[in-house]
This record gives C-alpha cells, structure tokens and sequence, in this order.
C-alpha cells in the first residue's frame, strides 16, 4: 500500500480566513466568527427541526448575492442572533462588504444553538460580543473546547442538563493533493457522540451513576408515549471551508454532504429538536470535483465533532469526556 494522499493539516494552512471567538466562560456562551474580507462563494444546508439562523434565505443558487464576508457560529438560542449586529460593524468599518454606492454592507450569515441551560441564561451572545469575536480573529487560530460557541455545548441531554455531559468547539483540517477541506464546529446535540472509527461511545447522556453513558436512542423509545417534551437545548452547527472554486449550488451540496458526518457520530441527528445546520465557504483557489470535497469535508467535519467532545474540559459540574476514561 502507498502512502494516504489525504493528510491533515492546521488551519493556518488557510490564510484567506480569519477566525475569532470571543465568550463569557462564567455564564457559559460564546460566539466564532469566521471571516474571509474577499468573500468566499457559500451555501448552506439546515436538518433539524429547530433551527435558528440568520440570511440563510441569500445563499439560494437562485438569490443575487455571490459571497459572504462572514459566518458566524453562536450560543443563546435566538437571542444569539444578535452577535451579527457587532459583526456587521466591525466589517463595515474596515470597508468590507457588498457595495450599494452609500456604503457597503458586510454579508453576514451564521446559526446558533441553545445553550441557556447551562450558566447564566439572562447573558448571551449580542452585538458587543460578535464585534469582539472579530477584533479577536487571526489566521491559525486553533483553540478548541469550551471556546467561543462552543462555550456551553453540552450533549446527551435527553434526561435534563444534570445528566448531559460537557462538549464545545472542535476543528480539523485535511489537504489531498492541492484540495484543501477544513471544517469548524460547536457540538450541542440531544444524543450521544459516537467514533466511526471504532464505535466507542465518547459522550453523551449519563446512567444514573453519573460515571457511565447510557443510550439516548434507547430513552427516547421507552419515553415516547409519555408525550413530554424531553429533548429542550440542542442544535449543532457548523462550518466547512474549502479552497476549492465552486458555485453557490455546489457549496449547497458539499454542506450536504457534511451532514453526512453529523449522522455518523451523532445518534439520534437531525431530530424535531436539534437545529442542525452546516454552512460551506468556498474561497475559489482551485477547481476541483464537488464530490470529492463534499466526500473530504464529511470526513473534516467527523475529525472536528470528534475533537469537540475530546477537547472539552468540564464546566458548571457537568463531566467531559476524560471524566469517563
């Protein structure tokens, strides 16, 4: 056998984008901002029930605007929303954005995920913290774990936040041959994180003993007849970036078939409520296949949900992965 053309690579590897987080680790929420000032060709593809998220409608193949400046990923359910506000200044500041002659308006596009059960639900993310996530952006930022959206993830919620586990921000990042895929995520999912590799059961909702994981898929079965809503805080969402020349259609599929990884390590993906959504930013340096980038970027986006829940340290009394090693 020769050796794998497909080798992982930092982000750093991607200086056409700046990526920043900015959170409040005491009230457990956060934001990321990943910025490409020259626009990068994006799509967008929402599974889950739940979803919350902003000018999702402009990254239609049929709808006139090319590129996006910035997407963002944040905590506080809906109220998060409102991080976009300091993003749109930030940019606008720097000139950066679509030119309407007056001025030019920044393309800011971003989802957000329910975390106001774990910390200090009366704080979210809003415009002062995504305009802080922006001064903080550089190139090769790799922090990962309870950073920015990733803050108050949590997974496994299915019996309530006291039996729920601790996951974050995870990313990962491949190159095969001059194809460069990388893929950044907050994994706030209502079941359980899987390894495909091998099976093992990383995180997800805790047995009574609060030492080892139970099955979600299981619970929801014996529970469905009892017509309460048990699965309230989720939604994981997502970003990949590809150096990759493509059209708004083909980013729309390669986030597609993202979720493809979001299936393969999350049991259950996609329920009524999960928001589950997965942005893909083209910066067009190359031509390249859309199956095999969407094929890459399945496999980055599995390697950062992975690094999430391996990388998260534990917070507000909730255990993390190495907790139950």
């Amino acid at each position: 056998m020769g050796e794998t053309m497909i080798k992982e690579i930092p982000f750093s590897d991607f200086d056409a984008i700046k990526i920043g987080h900015a959170d409040i680790r005491e009230a457990a929420t956060g934001c990321t901002v990943i910025i490409s000032e020259q626009g990068a060709i994006t799509g967008v593809d929402v599974r889950g029930g739940a979803p919350g998220t902003r000018e999702t409608d402009l990254l239609a193949p049929t709808n006139l605007i090319e590129k996006v400046n910035a997407v963002f990923l944040a905590g506080g359910s809906a109220f998060g929303l409102d991080a976009a506000a300091g993003i749109m200044q930030f940019l606008e500041e720097k000139h950066i954005g679509f030119d309407v002659r007056v001025t030019r308006v920044p393309i800011v596009t971003g989802a957000v995920l329910f975390d106001l059960t774990v910390g200090d639900s009366r704080i979210r993310p809003d415009k002062q913290m995504g305009y802080q996530a922006c001064v903080n952006a550089h190139v090769g930022e790799s922090r990962q774990g309870n950073v920015g959206a990733g803050t108050g993830a949590t997974v496994g919620k299915i019996m309530g936040v006291t039996r729920a586990m601790k996951s974050g921000l995870g990313m990962y990042a491949l190159k095969a041959d001059e194809l460069k895929v990388g893929a950044i995520v907050a994994v706030n999912c209502l079941g359980d994180v899987i390894d495909p590799a091998t099976g093992e059961v990383l995180a997800g909702v805790l047995n009574e003993d609060g030492k080892t994981i139970a099955n979600t898929e299981e619970i929801m079965v014996r529970a469905q007849s009892k017509g309460t809503n048990l699965f309230g805080g989720n939604t994981t969402v997502g970003v990949v970036v590809t150096n990759a020349s493509l059209t708004k259609a083909q980013a729309t599929k390669v986030a597609s078939m993202s979720q493809n990884a979001y299936a393969r390590t999350m049991r259950p993906a996609h329920t009524m409520f999960d928001g589950d959504t997965i942005f893909a930013m083209a910066l067009g340096e190359t031509e390249r296949d859309v199956s095999v980038v969407g094929m890459l970027a399945a496999r980055a986006m599995e390697h950062a949900i992975i690094a999430a829940v391996k990388n998260a340290g534990p917070l507000y009394n909730l255990k993390c992965y190495r907790d139950t090693r």
